[in-house]
């Protein structure tokens, strides 16, 4: 293994640690103690779920306990106004342009963390622990504006903190963080399930059926994530006289599951917003609607399949040019066999994507909806998904398919010194 390698595993160790060092770092003037109670009595909807995707950063109210979600969230409307509206496209897809599409972003990020971390402060206004202690300890106004900033620097650190693991790290800085946040969960998840054996509240034959339904979600992650169709390129004489000493790429692969973790954790992220600002409200619709965003409810988990298959789609159409591959190939002197270059392969591939994407985008969303089920009616009393499965085991494919390709660019550069 190399030092630039080791440099960079090292650089993204140091910024997850600080990122878990963030996590208990508490917004002044809270009484933790009554947070936890809460938490811990709403363990099994919405709030199990948010508290689970910050990494246990919400029940003790930390800095950054509204998690990287609304970055994720003012990512998620930036790029349907950027499929919507053809001017902020094409920024997108500019040099220049992109750093104030980002700039757009950070600042959209900045409104939604404050709209927020004020719906938090409310809620936590009349709260009260089984003593009758305050969830606050200081008057509403000012612990208002000390939780909106100090939520607002945590979101921002963390936002800077998944920037910089992208940059210098290895991975995707923002997948890592959600990553480290649910893996920082499964020693207390674990701990929690022996007591509830202990305590004969949970059946240890229910216990194998949970660890039965994740090691089939993990194993049909695997699985799925491993396959691609390659759909074979056949290159004229000329070309492969003239690189037959080059490497030539003899097939186009295409996952089947082209957008990868994004389509849950975007799903994530929007139901769970109006969660956390309609939790404070005592109106009985608003509160109706709280019930019916409960993770436990099947409407939460039909939402979720929906929404999935819709970033599956949305997502796919982004990460997947089959214009810029048809052109790529043409220039080379490649071709599909029985395909026309140029547009008839744009349309051809994009034909197969759009296959693929299909049986990709319900394969996703069974993966975050069916372990749910399967728990759920073997009365569980906790919330289990396979969204955090399937976000765990993708970012650590993911993670090692990056480490793997450094090792390899690494090895090459070697050869290429010393003349091989």
């Amino acid at each position: 293994m190399s030092q630039d390698l080791i440099r960079k595993i090292l650089i993204t160790l140091g910024f997850i640690f600080a990122y878990r060092v963030l996590a208990y770092v508490p917004v002044p003037g809270v009484n933790i103690d009554v947070i936890k109670e809460f938490f811990d009595s709403n363990n099994a909807n919405a709030l199990g779920m948010f508290n689970m995707f910050s990494g246990k950063a919400a029940e003790r109210l930390s800095i950054i306990s509204l998690g990287i979600m609304p970055y994720i969230t003012a990512s998620i409307v930036m790029e349907l106004l950027a499929a919507t509206f053809p001017a902020l496209g094409k920024m997108k897809k500019e040099r220049d342009g992109m750093v104030k599409y980002m700039q757009i972003i950070r600042y959209a990020t900045i409104g939604i963390t404050i709209v927020q971390a004020v719906g938090v402060s409310v809620g936590l206004g009349g709260m009260t622990g089984r003593g009758g202690e305050n969830a606050i300890m200081l008057d509403m106004t000012t612990f208002s504006a000390v939780a909106a900033a100090s939520m607002l620097a945590g979101t921002m650190l963390l936002m800077w903190i998944g920037e910089q693991i992208t940059q210098r790290g290895i991975g995707n800085g923002i997948s890592l963080i959600i990553f480290a946040g649910i893996v920082s969960g499964i020693p207390s998840a674990i701990g929690g399930t022996i007591n509830l054996v202990n305590t004969r509240e949970l059946n240890f034959l229910v216990v194998i059926g949970i660890l039965l339904v994740i090691l089939a979600t993990v194993g049909s992650i695997i699985y799925v994530e491993m396959g691609e169709r390659r759909i074979p390129v056949s290159y004229s004489r000329k070309v492969v006289l003239q690189n037959q000493h080059k490497r030539i790429m003899n097939y186009v692969p295409i996952k089947m599951n082209l957008s990868g973790v994004i389509p849950p954790i975007f799903a994530s992220a929007i139901l769970m917003f109006p969660s956390t600002i309609m939790q404070a409200s005592t109106n009985p619709m608003v509160q109706a609607i709280h019930d019916f965003l409960n993770p436990n409810s099947y409407f939460f988990n039909v939402l979720t399949f929906i929404f999935v298959i819709f970033f599956a789609y949305f997502y796919a159409s982004i990460v997947f040019n089959a214009k810029d591959i048809s052109e790529n190939l043409k220039k080379q002197g490649g071709f599909i066999p029985g395909i026309r270059p140029g547009e008839g392969t744009a349309l051809f591939l994009n034909e197969v994507a759009s296959r693929l994407t299909l049986w990709g985008s319900i394969y996703l969303g069974l993966i975050s909806t069916l372990p749910w089920v399967l728990v759920k009616f073997m009365g569980v009393p906790f919330y289990f998904g396979g969204t955090a499965v399937l976000i765990v085991v993708q970012v650590a494919l993911d993670t090692m398919r990056k480490i793997e390709a450094q090792m390899y660019m690494n090895k090459y550069e070697t050869l290429s010194a010393v003349g091989l």
